[in-house]
């Protein structure tokens, strides 16, 4: 007997209180903050500033980190195509429900690939889904290089590296893109700052 659930068998249950109840609970709009960008590009850092700055503001968050992740819900994943794909979809389902509770959910990865990035725009109703582009050149990036797997990649040690043996699809329509100054990498302050100031003109910030 097979143990795969028979979908035809499987009923949604609604609940008695709902995200609206939630969000006004919390003041806030439940939603999600989607940081892509290269390794190196300082996504975790900006991720962990906005965390900081919605403490401070009395604003309930939660940052999936993408290496965090590949801790727990996706450890059994690696990094072919199909495995990245996978570890979208799954990341995108649990922001979902993060939004759902009313949070405001920071998701920090690479995400390589377009067509999952929109996938789990998708998921989210009501223009819930805010992607964050940091576009910061491939060579910056590399001087960075902070784990030091663009050294490991361009030895050969490591393949199918973003950005270098394996691309980096750029949003085409992504809320909003955060790249350097005349020649300068803004203060994550400054980073997240411009992530807030979006999300406060357009009333995230309250319910």
């Amino acid at each position: 007997m097979s143990t795969v659930a028979n979908p035809a068998n499987i009923f949604w249950h609604d609940n008695l209180v709902g995200k609206t109840e939630r969000e006004k609970l919390l003041n806030q709009q439940g939603c999600v903050v989607w940081i892509t960008g290269l390794s190196g590009s300082g996504k975790s850092t900006i991720a962990c500033s906005l965390g900081r700055e919605f403490q401070a503001r009395g604003k309930l968050s939660y940052i999936l980190d993408g290496d965090n992740l590949r801790h727990g819900l996706n450890k059994n994943l690696g990094f072919s195509a199909e495995s990245r794909a996978e570890n979208i979809r799954r990341t995108g389902e649990v922001a979902k429900l993060f939004a759902d509770a009313g949070l405001i959910c920071i998701a920090s990865l690479i995400s390589p690939y377009r067509k999952d990035r929109d996938a789990c725009r998708v998921l989210l109703p009501d223009k819930k889904f805010i992607e964050v582009f940091l576009n910061m050149p491939l060579q910056l990036c590399e001087e960075r290089d902070p784990k030091g797997l663009y050294k490991l990649a361009r030895a050969g040690k490591i393949k199918g590296f973003t950005g270098i043996d394996d691309p980096y699809e750029p949003p085409l329509n992504c809320e909003i893109e955060i790249q350097q100054k005349d020649g300068l990498v803004p203060a994550p302050n400054e980073m997240a700052g411009q992530v807030v100031s979006y999300m406060e003109d357009r009333g995230f910030l309250e319910a």
